[in-house]
């Protein structure tokens, strides 16, 4: 019996790392998998926000909003290449997520951008922020701050 126990409390070590990066939430249709942040500079105004919505319904829905508590305001932004320069905008009309289909914010393309910072984003800190969709509604979740170089997106994506 104390073999079981040993086995068991080693396992729980080995996992637990593992699981402290998996935070998924589910709101209607939607799978909503590690959001996600970078660490920001002492005095940043700005940060950004990643994560995964997976729509396993057979209608479209569409993020319209974020709010968070931290920032003294959010955008859902892109950024891609433009004749040749990056370029970063605001959707005013959100991002689309298809049924059956996946939207990705991960660095370089769909993210959040909180403005107005009211503290740093500090790694190994978390902070929440509550999403808004148009069918699904709203969900509250909580951000994991990762280092300030970190690639992110703890993933299967």
């Amino acid at each position: 019996m104390r073999l079981i126990t040993q086995i068991a409390f080693t396992l729980a070590l080995m996992v637990a790392p593992i699981s402290a990066f998996a935070q998924d939430y589910t709101v209607g249709s939607l799978r909503i998998d590690h959001p996600w942040s970078r660490a920001t500079p002492r005095g940043a105004a700005i940060g950004a926000g990643y994560l995964v919505i997976e729509n396993k319904g057979n209608i479209p829905d569409r993020l319209v909003s974020v709010a968070a508590e931290i920032a003294g305001s959010t955008e859902i932004h892109l950024m891609k290449m433009e004749d040749g320069v990056m370029k970063m905008r605001p959707l005013a009309q959100g991002i689309e997520i298809a049924p059956g289909a996946n939207a990705i914010l991960a660095p370089g393309g769909y993210h959040l951008m909180f403005l107005d910072l009211k503290r740093p984003f500090v790694q190994g800190q978390r902070f929440k922020a509550m999403l808004v969709f148009e069918k699904a509604g709203d969900i509250e979740v909580e951000f994991a701050v990762e280092a300030m170089g970190a690639p992110g997106g703890h993933h299967k994506y």
